[in-house]
């Protein structure tokens, strides 16, 4: 490896990290919590099984499972200021990421949520508590720790899936990559970097999950 190319690796990579930190990290975060959000409130429709709602909820997550989340992006972006609605580029792929990751949860929480024997709803109405307060109290928190994995895998999913969101401008870290890239023009080593740095946010996600589902397992085996 060159002296230049050396140069070139070290002065580039403060400024892909930086918009990681300050762009990927806060457009993940942000996007999870919403689709976290949407995918509670769409499971528990469907576990409820609410008429009409339930069929909205299964046409939604047909829709943003069954699209690419490409073309989500392009559609909301470049597509929606056709119809009068501009949207910024940041705003624009919270909004894409948080209804595509919102539909994919909401199976997750809906199954997790499937799993919860009947009896505990049952134990809930025999205690005197509402459908809502059942749900809030016994059935949730069980179905929440089952759904836990996978949930931390989509998670993590989307820390990578967040760098789709340089085709619409948003400067995080593959944006940045490229962008360097156009004056010193050295593909492989700048995004051989960033795939470093996207691995390095992975690796400290896949440690915080396995930290929480050994809590989690802690946890299960106290109540045993």
């Amino acid at each position: 490896m060159n002296t230049r190319l050396l140069e070139i690796l070290a002065d580039s990579f403060p400024k892909i990290l930086i918009p990681g930190l300050t762009v990927t990290i806060p457009l993940t975060a942000i996007s999870f919590s919403l689709a976290m959000v949407i995918a509670v409130a769409m499971a528990l429709v469907q576990f409820a099984r609410v008429p009409v709602l339930t069929q909205l909820c299964r046409f939604y997550i047909w829709v943003f499972r069954g699209t690419p989340l490409l073309v989500q992006l392009f559609t909301v972006f470049f597509g929606m200021p056709k119809m009068g609605i501009r949207i910024d580029p940041f705003p624009a792929a919270v909004i894409v990421f948080s209804l595509n990751e919102g539909a994919y949860c909401a199976e997750t929480v809906r199954a997790a949520l499937e799993s919860v024997p009947a009896g505990q709803l049952e134990a809930g109405y025999c205690a005197g508590m509402t459908w809502m307060q059942t749900m809030r109290r016994i059935i949730l928190p069980q179905a929440m720790r089952t759904a836990f994995p996978p949930l931390s895998n989509s998670l993590i999913a989307m820390v990578k899936d967040t760098s789709l969101a340089a085709n619409i401008t948003v400067v995080e870290m593959f944006r940045a990559a490229e962008q360097i890239n156009a004056r010193v023009y050295e593909p492989l080593a700048l995004y051989i970097e960033v795939g470093l740095i996207y691995l390095m946010f992975s690796t400290v996600l896949t440690w915080l999950q396995r930290a929480g589902e050994r809590k989690l397992g802690a946890y299960e085996n106290q109540e045993v």
